[in-house]
């Protein structure tokens, strides 16, 4: 409402402006032709110049056809007009006049056009006000990334793409980086890198959910990295396994892979096929920290009393004792080693026995003991491995190893 106001003010000004630029050259009295006419004298004492009689003459014609009463008929019977009586040089000018458009409504047109939009300090009405909608504006701050969602193309893609935001938020600066990328240039490329590696579609959304650095990474150091597993003999399925497993293995650049191949190879005396092999199984070796590594061995080495040949078979077979709690490791060899009786060369046999649960171990071995048949000796008759104590479901442990029920195995368990 207001902007309509302020155009038709405007409006009205510019046409009272143009009226008064004509009324001046109104003749006072239309009482006859020849008065009429006779008011063309001052068009003569005009300075000299064809655009100005032009205007004048133009201005002239719009007033006095418009206010002045006919003339008398001429003697021959026909209407004579005040143009008529004009001299012929007169009339020439102003018929070209009459081909010149109106310069008053060309000038209105334009200011019309030209007005500008209304000021935002400029007062409104209430119903105005009322049917504004304004869009809510995004927080400055934020600890959570689903206050931008509905405003980031990126991020809707990403949501889209199966990736979690709300654990995403929790990594440091992670939730910055996504709101500065851009899908089309900055994150498309990164996914159809992943896709070539060997990352699955379905894959996808989990792995930027636990990596969402590599989304800001180069593109040319990423492919710089593969190129250099690739060198180590790593073939496409493996590198496409390793990199899902361990989501951060692209992050090291080339030194750092190397420096981690070398220290594997050359602490634990492996060759360079079973140092391969080592790493494929478990990837994140090569991402986490060595620290826990290196103490792991120390403890194996002196706690546990392993001789290192035996600890090169024990960590090539089961890989995951390099990272486990040093708690729970020498816990596990105690109850193993100390009460049940058995050997250290058995224990570099069957090393997956590491990875149990101890309180499986106890309760299995105590049910066995307890029916006279927890004999760990190969030399010995009835002799149960120590793989078959730890990875049979406990139907298939109390039918086979035990020849017992699960309900025998269930009450014992209510004894402890």
């Amino acid at each position: 409402m207001a902007v309509w106001a302020r155009r038709v003010s405007r409006w009205a000004c510019l046409l009272n402006t143009a009226r008064a630029v004509e009324l001046p050259r109104r003749p006072r009295s239309c009482g006859s032709t020849a008065r009429a006419c006779g008011e063309l004298a001052p068009v003569a004492v005009l300075p000299a110049g064809k655009d100005a009689v032009l205007w004048r003459l133009q201005a002239y014609r719009h007033v006095s056809v418009g206010s002045c009463s006919p003339p008398d008929s001429a003697k021959d019977g026909s209407f004579s007009s005040p143009e008529s009586n004009l001299p012929s040089p007169v009339k020439q000018e102003q018929a070209k006049a009459e081909t010149l458009p109106d310069l008053n409504a060309k000038i209105l047109k334009e200011d019309w056009d030209d007005i500008p939009p209304s000021s935002a300090l400029e007062e409104i009405s209430e119903e105005e006000a009322v049917q504004i909608i304004a869009e809510p504006l995004l927080p400055l701050q934020s600890s959570t990334l689903r206050d931008y969602v509905d405003h980031s193309e990126t991020l809707a893609k990403l949501v889209h793409l199966g990736v979690d935001l709300s654990q995403v938020e929790k990594r440091p600066k992670a939730g910055q980086l996504l709101l500065t990328l851009d899908f089309e240039k900055d994150i498309k490329k990164i996914l159809l890198f992943l896709k070539d590696v060997g990352v699955e579609d379905n894959q996808l959304g989990p792995f930027l959910t636990k990596n969402p650095y590599i989304l800001g990474e180069d593109l040319e150091a990423l492919e710089t990295r593969v190129a250099y597993l690739k060198s180590k003999k790593f073939g496409k399925s493996e590198i496409a396994q390793m990199v899902s497993r361990a989501p951060y293995l692209l992050l090291f650049s080339v030194e750092r892979l190397d420096n981690r191949l070398g220290f594997f190879k050359n602490e634990l005396g492996l060759s360079v096929k079973k140092t391969k092999d080592l790493v494929i199984r478990l990837p994140r070796l090569l991402t986490g920290k060595l620290e826990p590594v290196k103490e792991n061995l120390q403890v194996c080495q002196i706690e546990l009393g392993f001789q290192r040949n035996e600890i090169q078979q024990i960590v090539y077979k089961t890989p995951k004792i390099l990272t486990a709690s040093k708690k729970r490791l020498k816990q596990t060899f105690d109850y193993l080693h100390n009460i049940m009786g058995i050997p250290h060369h058995m224990l570099t046999r069957f090393p997956q026995v590491f990875n149990s649960k101890l309180l499986r171990i106890r309760e299995r071995h105590m049910f066995l003991a307890f029916l006279g048949r927890a004999q760990y000796d190969p030399a010995q008759p009835s002799y149960i491995s120590l793989d078959q104590l730890v990875s049979l479901p406990d139907e298939v442990f109390c039918t086979e190893i035990a020849k017992a029920s699960i309900q025998d195995f269930e009450n014992f368990l209510k004894t402890l």
